[in-house]
């Protein structure tokens, strides 16, 4: 069974980033076989690892739902799209993407939900590692798998908001009785030393796997809409790799 790493965190706090540095580095290294799940509707993963989307998970359940006798005799209509969310994974070399893409409706979110969990379930038997990007808020990751989640990482960013952000998703977590294997907390974007923020992390309770710096090739990759991959910070692979280290440990 693969190991499921969920990234989860406020806006703003680079959980996006954090989530490609880590399908970048598992890759980079041929860790494992891998897919990246986009789970976060407005995540902008594909574009950091640069890859095009030809068909996301909300895309397939559409179309299906408006094809008259799109559902082959003795299949029901769960296992078929199911089927089809799993032949929309963009493969790239050393790693494959699922995308879910964006509801048009409220109602929507529980279906999608089911399905995905439905899609994780099966296929975690065919990855080393599965690594999501959630939107924020734990009820989302409840409803999305059934299996634990092996690594829960919280990214804050470097303020004290952050910090109890991800302190009150990880509460969140416990209270609705998620089953999650290790908890860590990520501190991104930091432009000096943690000793402002070390009573709030100590508050937290959350191990600290450790930090990302401020990096300006970071920044400019995102503004000129390169992938992940090419970044060339050493600072910044060097924290990534100490942090997969800790966490993968």
């Amino acid at each position: 069974m693969g190991t499921i790493i969920a990234v989860n965190g406020k806006g703003g706090t680079g959980k996006t980033t954090v989530a490609s540095l880590i399908v970048d580095y598992i890759a980079a290294n041929r860790l494992g076989s891998l897919l990246a799940v986009d789970a976060d509707p407005n995540s902008t993963l594909a574009d950091m690892l640069g890859l095009k989307i030809g068909a996301t998970m909300v895309g397939v359940v559409d179309e299906t739902s408006k094809m008259k006798d799109a559902v082959p005799a003795g299949m029901s209509k769960d296992r078929f799209i199911g089927m089809r969310v799993q032949e929309s994974i963009a493969e790239a070399d050393n790693f494959d993407l699922l995308s879910m893409g964006r509801p048009e409706g409220p109602g929507c979110y529980c279906y999608m939900n089911s399905v995905l969990r439905n899609v994780l379930n099966d296929v975690t038997k065919n990855y080393s590692f599965l690594v999501v990007d959630n939107a924020a808020g734990m009820e989302h990751i409840s409803r999305r798998t059934e299996r634990v989640i092996d690594r829960l990482l919280l990214v804050s960013d470097y303020s004290i908001m952050g910090i109890r952000s991800a302190a009150r998703i990880a509460s969140l977590a416990k209270e609705m009785d998620i089953k999650v294997g290790r908890s860590f907390l990520i501190v991104n974007k930091i432009t000096s030393s943690l000793n402002s923020l070390k009573n709030e992390i100590d508050a937290s309770g959350i191990p600290l796997a450790g930090t990302i710096p401020y990096d300006e090739e970071l920044i400019g990759l995102s503004l000129e809409n390169m992938p992940i991959s090419k970044l060339k910070s050493g600072n910044v692979k060097t924290a990534m790799a100490d942090i997969m280290k800790k966490i993968l440990g």
